[in-house]
């Protein structure tokens, strides 16, 4: 599924799909209608790739949840997102067994029936749209090479840090004598 490029627009309703950029926004493609509109840099936008529900252990992103509706609904339309909360609950207990009941809260379930169903409307939701790519791997290795740079760093300060140490001691001894000229101006501004 190309969730990377699915957007939710923050008083637009349903889900939209990146075109391209322009110099002060982008333009979108309502998923449903196929409509293209041009949206300003300061519209609120979600990217779907970016969300995560919370379980109790982690958050699990967006695109693993909706794969496991899919397989629990064999990759058809869900429930509407206008169920009762007892059935928008259990299916959530369905799709994501261990979600975190205090931090997910009904208008979020409300959303992933929603977003699940307009995704499998517009032709998203197929048994090929969740097979694994390599990307996530080049990502990781990214991280890995942040993480070694961030390893590195701290190193190179610790001996500048050791070096700084006398110059502190130096600067503490002076400190006292700088200390009384400073008392005595503040004095004299107390006398006026």
């Amino acid at each position: 599924m190309q969730l990377e490029k699915i957007i939710s627009i923050s008083g637009k309703p349903g889900l939209f799909k990146l075109v391209s950029q322009l110099k002060n926004g982008f333009i979108v493609e309502d998923i449903s209608t196929k409509k293209k509109t041009s949206i300003s840099n300061s519209s609120q936008v979600s990217l779907l790739d970016n969300i995560a529900m919370f379980t109790f252990d982690k958050e699990v992103p967006l695109f693993e949840v909706f794969e496991n509706v899919a397989k629990n609904y064999d990759y058809k339309a869900t429930i509407s997102h206008k169920s009762s909360g007892d059935e928008l609950r259990a299916f959530m207990t369905a799709s994501l067994p261990n979600y975190d009941v205090e931090r997910v809260y009904e208008s979020d379930i409300k959303k992933l029936a929603q977003w699940y169903n307009l995704l499998h409307k517009a032709g998203y939701i197929t048994p090929e749209s969740f097979l694994k790519t390599d990307a996530p791997s080049e990502v990781v290795v990214a991280e890995e090479k942040t993480e070694d740079a961030a390893e590195k760093k701290p190193a190179a300060k610790k001996p500048a840090a050791k070096k700084a140490a006398p110059k502190t001691e130096e600067a503490a001894e002076e400190k006292p004598a700088a200390k009384k000229p400073a008392a005595k101006k503040a004095t004299k501004k107390e006398d006026q």
